[in-house]
C-alpha cells in the first residue's frame, strides 16, 4: 500500500496532535532512536483508534500487540503471554520461556532483562512496535517488565505504545519516565465532522445539539448514540435521546468500573450524582458515624471523582450519569429523600424541594407547589435549574391551570439558557392541555421567540403578534414586550411598513404610570419607527430617553434595546458600556440565549470606532455561541461582521467565504439586515481592489438588499464607488440621507464621513477645504482606519491636481496606519498612489517573529495547524472553507520560510 493510501485511510478526526506524536515515535524508532509513549484518557475517547493508526503506519515494523483484560489481572504474566504468543517460537531465552510457561517470576531483573533482549533480537531484522491497550488492566509482573523495557530502548529500533485510563486512577501503574499524552474530548468541529461521517445527510439542529451534548466529545459515545437512533428520531418525529444507550459498550464500561467499588462508596457516589453541588459538610451528615473521606477514597483512587475546593466532583460527567442510571429506583428515591432532609438554608431551597419531589416525599400537589415556588425564587436570583423544577412540578400536579402555567415557565427558562430542543418539546406538551388565554399566549410567545432566533423573520413576527393579542389583556408588560420583539423581527427583515404598524399598535397601550421597563420599550418603538422613516431628528428624543432609562433596568434583553438606541445616536462608547453590562448580566444569570444578540451591538460599536480586531474576536465568539445553540439568525449577522473584518484586513478569500455564507443563510430566513451586511462587506472588498462598479452595484437598493439602516451606514462606501464610476446622481441622493442621520448624532466620526463624501462630489476647487474639514473631524473622533481612508482619498485628489509633495504627506500617513492595522489591500492602494506621485516605494516585509510576518487570521490558522489540527478542522473552527485554509496556509509557509507542518510547529513552539 502506498504512503498516500495509508494516510487517507488513517485519518482520525480531532487527533492530529496524537497522530503527529505517533509518527514521530515510529520515525525515531526506524532511525535507531527508540522510545515509548503512553496515551491516557477515559473509555471510548479514542485511545484504541490511535493504536490502530500506529499499527497502520508501522507497515515496515514487526508488531506485537496485547490488551489488558480485567478477568486476567490477577494472573501473573498473562499480559506478556498474550503479547508474545504469536512469536513464542522465536524465543531463545530460557528465563523468558520458563516464566511464560509457568506464569511465575522471581521478582528480580532477570525476566525484564530477558524481555528487553528478545525485543532487541527481533529489531535486528526489522523495527519493532509494541502496542499494549489498557495497560492498567495488565497483571503487575507484565507491567513491571514492560516498564523496564520502555526505559531502556533508547538507541534501539523499538517503539512501545501504551494506553490506559486517566492517570488519576493509575497510581504506580505507568512507567514514571515514559512521556504521557492525555486525549481530550473532541472539539465541536471534530465532533460534527465525525457525526456527518457516521450519519450522512443533514441533521436537524435539535438532534445535532443533543448528540453533541450527550457525547461530550467522546467518539464511542457519539457512535453508539447514532447507532441507537430510531427512524422517528432521525425524521424529527420523536424526541432526541437524552442519555447514552444503556446497552452500549461505553455505558457498560463505566458501570463495570463503578461495580468494582465498595457498596457504601457507590451510595455516596449516588448522592453526588443526584446533587452535583453537594458539599463535604452535607456528606459528613449523610455518612455519620463513618468518615465520608475514607468512604470515597476508593472512588478517588480509581479516578472516578476528584476533590475540588470544599466538594467532590466527577472527573467525567458521563460517569455521573451512569452512576445515577445504574442505581435501582428505590435506592435513587432513598438518596433523594435523604438529601431533602439534609439540605438546609435559603440558598439550597430549590435543591431541597427538588429532592423531595423526586423522592415523592409527601402529597404530590403539595410537593409540586413547593417546587414551583422554589423555582420562582431561584429564577429571580439568577440560579440555574428552574426549568427542570417547573417541569417536574407540572408532572406532579393534577390541575390543568397549574400545569399549563408551570410548563410555560419551564419552556421560558429553557429558552433563556439556550436549551431550544427542550423548550420546543415543552411547548408541544403545553399546547395539548391549553387552560387559559394566558398560557396559550405564553406558548405562542415562546414559539415566536424561537422562530426569531432560528426561523423565518416574517413567521416570527406573525407568531409574536398573535402572542401579544393573547397576552396584553392578562399581562400588559409581557404583551408589550411581545410587540417589541415582533418589531425586532420586522427590523431584521427590513420591513418598514410592518414596523410602523406595530409601533402604532403599541402606542395606544401606553399609560402614564408605566414602570421604567415599559417606558423604555415604548420610547424605543417610537424612536426606531422614526429612524426607519428617515426622521432622525424626531427619533433623537425618544432614543435619548431610552438610554437615560437604561440606568433603571437590569434585564439583558431590555439593555440591548438601549445599546441599539446609543448606536443610532452615534454614541459608540455608551453602546459598548451598555452591551458589556448586558453581556455580564446575562452570563451571571445563565441567560446564554441572548449573548449572541448582545454581542452584535458591541460589534457594531467597535466597528464605528475602528477596532476591527475586537470586531473579529467578538463576532467569532458570537458565531460560536449562536451555532452551538442553533441561533441561525444571529449566526448570519456574525458571519457578515466577520466578513467585514476580513475585508478591512484584505483577506479576500475569508471575506467572500463568510459574506456568501451569511447571505445564503439570511436569504433563506428572510433577514434583510444580514443580506445587506454581507453585500456591504463584499463591496468594501471590491473598493479595496479597485472594482468600484461592482461595489456600487452591490450597494444599490434592491430586493433583499434594502435594509434602510445598513444602507445608510454603508452609504460612504456607495458614494465613493458611485463617484468613481460617474454616477453622481445616485451618490448625491445617498449623501442627503447620510447627512440627515449624521447631523442628528453629532458624532465626529460620522460627520467626518459626510465631509469626505461632500469632497468627493465637490467641484475641483472646493475639494481641499472639505477634505481638511473631514480630517479635522477625524482628529476629534476615534476611527483611525477611516482617517487613513480619507487621507488616501485626499492624497489621490492632490496628486491629480499636480501637487505631489502635498499628496505624499497624506499618503505616507495613510500607509503607516494601514500597515499598523494589518489592512493589506489598502496598504497596497496607498503604495500605488505614492508611486504615482513620483516616490519610489519599496515594500519591506516586516522582520522578526511570526506575529509581525503574518496577518491576525494567518497567525491564528498557523497556531491551530501547529497544534495538530487538520485543514478541515481549522476550517470548521474558523467558519471558512477548506479551500480558503489551503490558500492561507500556502501563504503562511511562504512568509515564514517553512516547508512542512513539522517545521511550522517547531517555529511556533
Amino acid at each position: 500500500m502506498s504512503s498516500a493510501a495509508v494516510t487517507r485511510q488513517s485519518v482520525l478526526h480531532g487527533r492530529a496532535a496524537e497522530e503527529a506524536a505517533v509518527r514521530l515515535l515510529l520515525d525515531r524508532a526506524r532511525q535507531g532512536d527508540g522510545g515509548a509513549l503512553a496515551l491516557l484518557g477515559s473509555p471510548g475517547i479514542g485511545k484504541t483508534a490511535v493504536l490502530d493508526l500506529a499499527v497502520t503506519l508501522a507497515g515496515d515494523f514487526a508488531v506485537l500487540r496485547a490488551r489488558g483484560i480485567r478477568q486476567e489481572t490477577h494472573l501473573p504474566l498473562s499480559g506478556l503471554h498474550a503479547l508474545l504468543h504469536p512469536v513464542a517460537g522465536l524465543i531463545r531465552s530460557h528465563v523468558l520461556t520458563w516464566a511464560l510457561r509457568l506464569g511465575r517470576s522471581d521478582g528480580g531483573v532477570a525476566l525484564p532483562a530477558a524481555l528487553l533482549e528478545f525485543l532487541r533480537e527481533l529489531a535486528g531484522a526489522e523495527p519493532v512496535l509494541v502496542c499494549v491497550d489498557d495497560l492498567h488492566l495488565l497483571d503487575a509482573a507484565s507491567r513491571e517488565a514492560l516498564s523496564f523495557a520502555a526505559r531502556r530502548v533508547a538507541g534501539e529500533r523499538i517503539a512501545l505504545l501504551f494506553t490506559a485510563w486517566d492517570a488519576a486512577g493509575l497510581p504506580g501503574e505507568l512507567p514514571g519516565d515514559v512521556p504521557v499524552r492525555t486525549l481530550e474530548p473532541l472539539d465541536q468541529a471534530a465532533t460534527r465532522t465525525l457525526a456527518a461521517e457516521l450519519l450522512p445527510g443533514s441533521l436537524s439542529g435539535d438532534l445535532r445539539g443533543s448528540l453533541e451534548r450527550i457525547s461530550r466529545g467522546n467518539p464511542l459515545a457519539l457512535r453508539e448514540l447514532v447507532e441507537s437512533l430510531s427512524a422517528e428520531q432521525l425524521a424529527g418525529l420523536a424526541p432526541a435521546p437524552d442519555s447514552l444507550p444503556a446497552h452500549g459498550r461505553l455505558h457498560r464500561a463505566h458501570a463495570d468500573r463503578l461495580a468494582g467499588l465498595p457498596e457504601d462508596t457507590r451510595f455516596l457516589l449516588l448522592l453526588l450524582a443526584a446533587d452535583p453541588g453537594l458539599d463535604t459538610a452535607t456528606l459528613i451528615l449523610a455518612t455519620e458515624p463513618a468518615d465520608p473521606l475514607s468512604v470515597l477514597a476508593p472512588a478517588e483512587r480509581a479516578g472516578v471523582i476528584r476533590a475540588e475546593g470544599e466538594r467532590y466532583v466527577y472527573t467525567d460527567e458521563t460517569v455521573r450519569a451512569v452512576a445515577y442510571a445504574e442505581a435501582p429506583l428505590a435506592r435513587r428515591r432513598a438518596a433523594h429523600r435523604l438529601l431533602g432532609d439534609l439540605l438546609g438554608g435559603e440558598s439550597r431551597r430549590l435543591a431541597r424541594a427538588w429532592h423531595r419531589a423526586v423522592a415523592l416525599d409527601g402529597p404530590p400537589e403539595r410537593l409540586a407547589a413547593e417546587l414551583a415556588a422554589a423555582a420562582s425564587t431561584a429564577a429571580r436570583h439568577g440560579h440555574p435549574g428552574p426549568s427542570l423544577a417547573y417541569e417536574r412540578a407540572a408532572r406532579l400536579t393534577g390541575h390543568d391551570a397549574s400545569r399549563a402555567e408551570w410548563l410555560a415557565a419551564a419552556a421560558r427558562h429553557a429558552w433563556v439558557s439556550a436549551d431550544f430542543p427542550r423548550a420546543r418539546s415543552l411547548l408541544t406538551w403545553l399546547r395539548r392541555p391549553v387552560a387559559s388565554d394566558s398560557s396559550r399566549g405564553q406558548a405562542e410567545l415562546m414559539y415566536g421567540r424561537l422562530e426569531l432566533l432560528s426561523g423565518n423573520a416574517d413567521s416570527a413576527r406573525d407568531r409574536l403578534l398573535a402572542a401579544a393579542t393573547w397576552l396584553v389583556e392578562h399581562d400588559r408588560l409581557v404583551g408589550v414586550k411581545a410587540l417589541l420583539q415582533a418589531a425586532e423581527a420586522s427590523y431584521l427583515a427590513g420591513d418598514i411598513r410592518a414596523l410602523h404598524a406595530i409601533a402604532r399598535q403599541a402606542a395606544v397601550l401606553r399609560r402614564g404610570d408605566d414602570c421604567v421597563a415599559a417606558q423604555l420599550m415604548f420610547e424605543y418603538l417610537e424612536g426606531i419607527a422614526a429612524t426607519f422613516s428617515g426622521r432622525h431628528r424626531a427619533a433623537a428624543g425618544p432614543l435619548r430617553r431610552v438610554v437615560e432609562l437604561a440606568a433603571g433596568v437590569s434585564s439583558p434583553v431590555t439593555l440591548v434595546w438601549a445599546c441599539v438606541a446609543s448606536l443610532l445616536l452615534g454614541e459608540d462608547a455608551t453602546a459598548i458600556e451598555l452591551s458589556a453590562r448586558a453581556v455580564d448580566t446575562a452570563r451571571r444569570r445563565g441567560a446564554i440565549s441572548v449573548v449572541p444578540q448582545l454581542l452584535e451591538s458591541m460589534i457594531q460599536a467597535q466597528f464605528w470606532l475602528g477596532r476591527y480586531s475586537s470586531v473579529a474576536a467578538h463576532a467569532t465568539e458570537g458565531l460560536r455561541l449562536a451555532q452551538e445553540s442553533g441561533q441561525l439568525n444571529a449566526a448570519a449577522q456574525h458571519l457578515a461582521w466577520l466578513a467585514h473584518a476580513a475585508a478591512v484586513q484584505g483577506d479576500a478569500e475569508s471575506c467572500r467565504d463568510r459574506a456568501h455564507a451569511a447571505i445564503e443563510l439570511a436569504e433563506s430566513h428572510g433577514l434583510g439586515i444580514a443580506t445587506t451586511l454581507g453585500n456591504w462587506a463584499l463591496a468594501h472588498l471590491d473598493l479595496s481592489i479597485g472594482r468600484p462598479a461592482e461595489a456600487a452595484a452591490r450597494l444599490r437598493g434592491r430586493h433583499g438588499n434594502d435594509h434602510v439602516v445598513i444602507r445608510v451606514m454603508a452609504s460612504p462606501h456607495f458614494i465613493e464607488a458611485a463617484t468613481r464610476i460617474g454616477d453622481r446622481r445616485r451618490a448625491a441622493a445617498a449623501l442627503r440621507v447620510l447627512e440627515r442621520w449624521a447631523a442628528s448624532t453629532g458624532s465626529p466620526d460620522r460627520l467626518a464621513l459626510v465631509a469626505r463624501c461632500r469632497a468627493l462630489l465637490a467641484a475641483p476647487g472646493e475639494t481641499g477645504e472639505l477634505f481638511r474639514e473631514a480630517l479635522e473631524l477625524h482628529r476629534q473622533g476615534a476611527c483611525r482606519f477611516e482617517t487613513a481612508r480619507t487621507q488616501l482619498l485626499y492624497g489621490g485628489a492632490l496628486r491629480r491636481e499636480r501637487r505631489p509633495g502635498a499628496a505624499r504627506e497624506h499618503l505616507h500617513d495613510a500607509l503607516e496606519t494601514f500597515q499598523r492595522l494589518g489592512a493589506a489591500l489598502w496598504s497596497e492602494r496607498a503604495r500605488t498612489e505614492l508611486r504615482a506621485s513620483g516616490e519610489a516605494v519599496v515594500h519591506v516585509s516586516p522582520a522578526g517573529d511570526p506575529e509581525r510576518l503574518l496577518t491576525a487570521q494567518q497567525l491564528r490558522i498557523a497556531r491551530l495547524v501547529a497544534d495538530g489540527a487538520t485543514n478541515r478542522e481549522v476550517a470548521e473552527r474558523l467558519f471558512l472553507s477548506p479551500r480558503t485554509i489551503d490558500h492561507h496556509l500556502r501563504n503562511v509557509f511562504v512568509r515564514l520560510g517553512v516547508r512542512s507542518r513539522v517545521e511550522l510547529a517547531r517555529l511556533l513552539s
